[in-house]
């Protein structure tokens, strides 16, 4: 038997390559693969999430292009995820309003969602909430955002409850970033025992140290 030759020893090597080469390529994951097999969540999963952190109705546009879905389908779900919820009896409803969809409480909850807003109306102010009237007293009309950045803080809960209580209201909405508008309403006034914000103490320079407006806002939806 002859010895193998150099060439035919390079031939070997390199089918034995192709071989290794040819299973890595079949073992190797397609970087088009579907999202939904890497791990991803379902569209109803990923629409849920989307309006759990709406303010307001979100068009269907602006959820297909976030999923990255076509419309048609996304409305689909959408209204499929609608009735699911119907026909389970949740506490919430999913509907279409204003040129786009949101969450909402269920009509038949109204007693019960009642009855918590008007005796959470009861309680005293939170340091949070106390700090937040104070800018919005002070620099009013003012956004969300330029309240949140002024405290150093996400804002949003305090926001809604503020507005809950008739403390704060919407208006209209800011020139340039679109952002609503917040300022005090007149049972601020009232609960503060003045006729305008002329009469609040000269502390708007102070903002946001506000230690010495907590004594005159302590009594705020809930006390003297």
């Amino acid at each position: 038997m002859s010895e193998p030759t150099q060439e035919s020893a390079e031939e070997a090597a390199a089918e034995a390559m192709e071989g290794v080469v040819e299973e890595a390529v079949v073992d190797t994951p397609d970087d088009d693969a579907d999202a939904s097999d890497l791990g991803a969540p379902s569209l109803a999963a990923a629409l849920e999430a989307l309006l759990l952190l709406a303010d307001e109705p979100m068009a269907v546009v602006a959820l297909a292009a976030a999923v990255r879905q076509p419309v048609d389908e996304v409305e689909g779900e959408l209204r499929r995820l609608a009735q699911e919820y119907a026909d389970q009896g949740r506490g919430f409803d999913l509907r279409e309003v204003a040129g786009g969809w949101r969450y909402y409480t269920r009509a038949e909850c109204s007693p019960v969602v009642e009855r918590f807003v008007l005796d959470g109306q009861q309680a005293r102010l939170t340091q949070a909430s106390l700090e937040t009237l104070a800018v919005i007293a002070y620099r009013q009309p003012i956004t969300r955002g330029r309240v949140a950045a002024v405290r150093g803080v996400n804002v949003d809960g305090v926001i809604r409850t503020l507005l809950t209580r008739g403390l704060i209201s919407e208006a209209g909405t800011d020139g340039e970033s679109g952002a609503h508008l917040y300022v005090t309403t007149p049972y601020f006034l009232e609960r503060m025992g003045i006729a305008s914000l002329d009469e609040l103490p000269p502390l708007a320079e102070h903002l946001p140290d506000l230690s010495d407006l907590e004594d005159v806002l302590g009594s705020v939806a809930g006390g003297e």
